[in-house]
C-alpha cells in the first residue's frame, strides 16, 4: 500500500521576481528544496541578474535591488537553464512540485522565462507537469470563506495559510525571514504536510478549528477531499482552480463588486500552467 502523499518526497519551489505579472516578470531568486519521504533535506538556490529594471514594489517585498543583483547574480540564461533542469529531474522521477500559488504564478513564470531565454516551452523540457501540490489551491478548497486578516494581509496569502495551520504550534511564521525564496518554499512545504496530516485523520480527531469549519453542504469537511493519491489530488486541483476562477469572475461582473466591478472581467482558471496571452501566442 502506498504512503499518503504528504509522507512522500516533495520538491518545494519558490521564486522572487521583478513584478507580479508572470507573463512579463523576471526571476531574481529561486529556491528548490528536496524534502520529506524520510530522506535528508537538500537545497539549491539561485540569485539571478534579470538584466532589466525591477518594479519598485517588487524590490520592497524581497529586498534585492537591481545593483545588488547586477553585482552578485548569475546571468539569467544560465540560471534558468539550471533551474528548469532541476525541475525536469523531479518530474522525471514523479516527485511532486509543491509551492504556494505555484499553479497560478510560479510555473507560468518559469515557462515564460524558459521561452524567453531558451526558445522552448517548459513542458518541452520537463515533460507534462502532472504532480503539483499548490497550498493556496488546497487551502481555498479545504477552508473556504476565510476573511482577510487586515488591509495588508490577505485571506490566503502564504503568511495567513502558515499561521492558520500553525494554530496548534505546528508551524510558525517569522516576518523578518519571509519573502525570501528559501524561507517561503520551505514554509509552503510544511503547510502542505500539515494539510495532509489533517486530511488523513478521522474527522473527530482533527483540530478543533477544522472541526468548526462548515460549508454550504452542511457538516461535511472539505479536508476529506484531500485524502486521495497524488495523481487524483492533482486532477482535483485542476477543477478547484477552475471553480475559484469562475466564482471570482462572476463576482467581478456583479454589482456586489462595487468599485471593482467590471462587466467584462475574465479570470483565467487554467492550472497549473496558464496559456500564453493571445497577443504573445499569435
Amino acid at each position: 500500500m502506498h504512503k499518503p502523499w504528504h509522507l512522500n518526497r516533495m520538491v518545494a519551489i519558490d521564486f522572487e521576481a521583478s513584478d507580479k505579472d508572470p507573463d512579463t516578470a523576471r526571476i531574481v531568486s529561486c529556491a528548490l528544496i528536496h524534502l520529506g519521504g524520510g530522506l535528508p533535506t537538500e537545497r539549491a538556490t539561485w540569485l539571478i541578474n534579470p538584466g532589466v529594471p525591477q518594479e519598485p514594489e517588487a524590490v520592497a517585498v524581497h529586498g534585492l535591488t537591481d545593483q545588488y543583483l547586477a553585482e552578485h547574480g548569475q546571468p539569467a540564461d544560465r540560471a534558468i537553464a539550471e533551474i528548469v533542469q532541476a525541475v525536469a529531474e523531479a518530474t522525471h522521477f514523479g516527485i511532486p512540485l509543491v509551492g504556494h500559488n505555484i499553479g497560478s504564478y510560479d510555473l507560468t513564470l518559469l515557462d515564460r522565462e524558459v521561452r524567453r531565454h531558451h526558445g522552448a516551452a517548459l513542458k518541452e523540457i520537463t515533460g507534462p507537469v502532472a504532480r503539483v501540490i499548490d497550498t493556496m489551491t488546497l487551502d481555498r478548497h479545504a477552508a473556504p470563506y476565510r476573511r482577510r486578516v487586515s488591509e495588508t494581509q490577505g485571506a490566503y496569502q502564504l503568511r495567513t495559510t502558515v499561521e492558520t495551520y500553525g494554530q496548534d504550534n505546528v508551524l510558525s511564521w517569522d516576518e523578518e525571514q519571509a519573502h525570501g525564496a528559501d524561507y517561503d518554499a520551505h514554509k509552503a512545504a510544511q503547510a502542505a504536510w500539515v494539510m495532509g496530516v489533517i486530511a488523513h485523520k478521522p474527522a473527530d480527531e482533527r483540530p478543533a478549528w477544522v472541526q468548526a469549519l462548515r460549508n454550504r453542504r452542511g457538516p461535511y469537511e472539505r479536508f476529506d477531499d484531500l485524502a486521495c493519491d497524488i495523481d487524483e489530488l492533482h486532477r482535483r486541483q485542476v477543477g478547484w482552480a477552475a471553480e475559484d476562477a469562475a466564482s471570482l469572475q462572476a463576482w467581478l461582473r456583479s454589482e456586489k463588486a462595487g468599485e471593482k466591478r467590471d462587466p467584462e472581467a475574465v479570470v483565467d482558471g487554467s492550472w497549473p500552467l496558464r496559456p500564453l496571452p493571445v497577443a504573445v501566442a499569435s
